[in-house]
């Protein structure tokens, strides 16, 4: 092993052998844009150089293709419904190597636990996990969550060297008005030369420009060609999406042109653990990107060079002298078959399996976090003064609402009554913090849901419980089970429960691994569709955990009421009001 620049030298120039030798490979080189043949050296888990060497350690890799460690700009770990240690065994033998994490899922919930569980999970990891500081907790101040983050609790983590800034600032109304609450961490970020991650879906002409200014970089939330468009303009580096609800990259690649492609970067923000296991991560991306035009290299370079350039992180997305000696290893480029992946030069996933075990803890300061008051069937009523309301419309494969006007059944007493020939159910948010008692009540349709109700403690972003349901009595059938279990997924039918996944992490994350958490979500998700007749065009468990986060157009429903995003305002149900 090597511990000096000398000792570096030395080997770089022939005059000793290298650690490991990864011979007869074709090296993708994202600086030039082109493939190199050749030999790659390394040493203390750098790249020390390519070319011929010599080492102590030689594999042959016959000609395979060798690209840098792949990076997910922005991603919430705890959307894979599982602990940090399984969530990497899961996406490090498909590439990924460094993720940018912002965990204010957890810390919507947990407060400062929260962070500190996903930053101690992480330390030792073969998996660069690098943490955005959420900047919106509560996401905004329409909804209660299980804690409030203000400047002087960021504080406490500025200072980590993993920590490389400001997550996605969903507030964006607080910073187009200049709200001194949100200027007081801008500052904080940028006194530190961090960087400041956006959420600004659908603003622009001046409003992007007072969005922008105070030094937000990044964009994950654009849908379409336009939107991407105006932001590279204004400088803004574009998270180009392919979750589990939210698949904006085969969208936004037709915007893609040699000029502007150094300004986008790969994410998967939001991604469920079958889609991880079945499709892939951001492998998954490099391929649809590549199946819609766009040349492998770049597609490589979108997922490496240019997220490493974004956050500043200089040793990583490239090989060549001097970096990480994190790689992945092809034998096709077009297909992107990862056969072996190395971390600092260790090989830690093979064939699509980690390499690498750790042990996950669990601290109790993340754990018992449903608490809810007792509710009886009165408490989901909706009372109505006409028959017109104001209905949250789904669309299919996106997480923007519509804001809709339907004409509902109502009994003489007024109260909202479920038509089996309308596709209307009743949908609820709970707080699930404080026991305050707090009921948001409204209407969806396009669910397609029949026959039972629907139930997760996973409900971005402040994460009360949210139900949606045909009946009353399923639906608070599916409310006691999640209290029971201390959060989780739940569906029930006919009164009673048909599966239940549990997710003792802040209500959030499973102890189980990937393998069997997708297991348990596939059977579920079999029976949403075949059973209760879920829309096919429509994720369940993700669209219904994305209808309480009140910062994405058009209507969204808080544990305070149905809110109506375009105008940040709460409305009534009734739109006769």
């Amino acid at each position: 092993m090597i511990d000096s620049i000398k000792d570096r030298i030395e080997i770089a120039s022939g005059r000793k052998k290298a650690d490991l030798l990864l011979k007869n490979c074709k090296i993708v080189n994202v600086f030039s844009h082109e493939i190199i043949h050749g030999d790659i050296a390394i040493a203390a888990g750098k790249i020390i150089g390519i070319g011929a060497y010599e080492g102590e350690k030689q594999l042959d890799l016959q000609g395979k293709y060798v690209c840098p460690g792949l990076i997910d700009g922005h991603i919430h770990i705890e959307s894979g419904m599982v602990s940090p240690v399984e969530f990497a065994r899961a996406i490090v033998p498909r590439g990924t190597t460094t993720i940018i994490a912002d965990p204010h899922e957890i810390a919507n919930v947990c407060g400062l636990e929260g962070i500190k569980y996903i930053l101690n999970e992480t330390k030792y990891l073969p998996l660069n996990t690098f943490i955005m500081l959420p900047s919106c907790v509560p996401a905004t101040s329409f909804e209660d969550s299980g804690a409030i983050l203000e400047v002087e609790e960021l504080k406490t983590f500025i200072e980590n060297p993993r920590v490389l800034g400001l997550g996605e600032l969903m507030d964006y109304p607080a910073v187009i008005n200049a709200r001194d609450s949100v200027l007081k961490k801008i500052d904080l970020i940028k006194s530190h030369n961090k960087i400041i991650d956006g959420h600004g879906p659908r603003i622009s002409g001046k409003e992007l420009n007072a969005y922008v200014i105070p030094g937000i970089k990044t964009e994950h939330e654009c849908s379409t060609v336009d939107e991407m468009l105006e932001r590279i303009r204004a400088g803004m580096y574009i998270a180009m999406r392919q979750g589990s609800a939210a698949k904006d990259l085969e969208v936004l690649v037709k915007g893609i042109t040699p000029e502007n492609m150094k300004r986008c970067i790969l994410c998967t923000d939001d991604r469920h653990p079958e889609d991880i296991l079945t499709e892939g991560h951001i492998d998954n991306s490099i391929r649809i990107a590549i199946k819609n035009g766009i040349d492998p290299i770049s597609a490589i370079k979108m997922a490496t060079l240019n997220a490493a350039e974004c956050y500043g992180l200089k040793n990583l997305g490239a090989i060549a002298p001097g970096y990480d000696a994190d790689l992945i290893v092809l034998d096709d480029l077009e297909e992107f078959n990862i056969i072996q992946v190395f971390k600092d030069g260790k090989l830690v996933a093979s064939n699509k399996k980690p390499l690498f075990d750790t042990n996950s803890t669990c601290p109790v300061d993340v754990t018992d976090t449903v608490n809810i008051k007792c509710l009886n069937k009165y408490d989901l009523n909706i009372k109505l003064k006409s028959n017109i309301a104001n209905i949250i419309s789904l669309l299919p494969n996106s997480l923007i609402t519509k804001k809709v006007q339907r004409e509902v059944p109502i009994d003489k007493n007024g109260l909202f009554k479920y038509d089996k020939n309308l596709d209307i159910l009743k949908i609820a948010v709970i707080e699930r913090h404080n026991a305050t008692g707090n009921i948001g009540l409204g209407l969806v349709e396009n669910f397609g849901l029949k026959n039972g109700a629907i139930a997760s403690t996973v409900a971005h972003d402040s994460h009360n419980l949210v139900v949606i349901g045909d009946n009353d009595e399923d639906m608070l059938t599916a409310i006691k089970e999640l209290r029971k279990v201390n959060g989780g997924i739940t569906i029930c039918s006919n009164g009673k429960i048909i599966e239940t996944l549990e997710l003792p992490i802040a209500g959030l994350m499973s102890n189980l691994t990937m393998e069997e958490v997708s297991h348990i979500l596939c059977k579920m998700l079999k029976v949403c569709y075949e059973e209760l007749n879920v829309n096919r065009f429509i994720q369940p468990f993700m669209t219904l955990a994305f209808l309480s986060l009140p910062v994405i157009p058009e209507i969204k429903i808080t544990d305070k009421g149905l809110f109506d995003v375009t105008n940040f305002q709460f409305i009534d149900i009734d739109a006769s009001f």
